[in-house]
């Protein structure tokens, strides 16, 4: 079935009208009178629609139902890597909003090579966001994960500790694994940390400690700065039952 994201601000209970790209791909999927469709409010409200008039420019809809989505995972997980080089982090938005992370944040660290200035940073935000929401509609999700940037490491932290369960990744911790940090206390908010290319200096670290977070081993492997996060993710997702 057909899913298009509309803004919950222009939506009826009764009536619906698909136009601009998403009444191009409409045409695209040739909808016609009497089709099935899904629109969502991309908040985790699903309306069920049929088509009832096809015109050049637009598609109306009528309601059929309203309900939540039955797509978004129990645990809003917030996926938070510091900022990479090249097209990674735009890698792991794709995956992670597939995968059902809740947002998705970026942050400068210690070792980051990649740095975008105010201006940069403000177009990639827009394409980032635009990521986020073809993947959404690709799998079906009942929401549009966030992409977030952050001015400092410092606020990484500080944000990432309001969660319930909050975990940094750190290639040179032994002790205490995922598993362990998962299984220790009921959550059904996450934080989960990561670092660039070449991981977190150990001060930095510390400070993660310092915040509250949990310093988590993902094995004994190292992995790639856009593998971490989607591992950690999915790990997450089995673990809370989501597959």
């Amino acid at each position: 079935m057909a899913r298009f994201f509309i803004p919950k601000e222009k939506l009826d209970e009764n009536f619906l009208v698909l136009t601009g790209e998403n009444a191009a791909h409409a045409k695209v999927l040739r909808l016609k009178n009497g089709d099935e469709v899904t629109v969502c409010d991309a908040e985790g409200t699903d309306y069920r629609c049929t088509v009832s008039d096809v015109a050049p420019n637009q598609i109306s809809l009528v309601v059929q139902a309203v309900c939540p989505s039955d797509s978004e995972a129990k645990v809003r997980c917030s996926v938070y890597m510091a900022f990479a080089k090249g097209d990674k982090f735009e890698h792991v938005i794709q995956k992670a909003t597939e995968l059902g992370a809740y947002e998705i944040v970026c942050f400068p660290s210690a070792r980051c090579v990649s740095r975008p200035d105010e201006k940069s940073l403000k177009k990639k935000l827009e394409r980032w966001q635009k990521i986020a929401a073809s993947a959404a509609e690709q799998s079906r999700r009942g929401r549009i994960p966030q992409v977030i940037a952050l001015p400092s490491y410092k606020a990484a932290l500080a944000r990432a500790a309001e969660a319930e369960l909050k975990v940094c990744f750190y290639e040179n911790e032994e002790q205490l694994t995922f598993r362990a940090a998962i299984e220790a206390a009921p959550f059904t908010t996450a934080a989960i940390l990561t670092g660039p290319e070449g991981g977190f200096e150990t001060e930095e670290v510390q400070q993660a400690a310092d915040a509250g977070l949990k310093i988590c081993t993902l094995g004994s492997r190292i992995l790639r700065c856009e593998t971490a996060p989607l591992c950690a993710l999915s790990a997450l997702m089995y673990a809370c039952g989501e597959f």
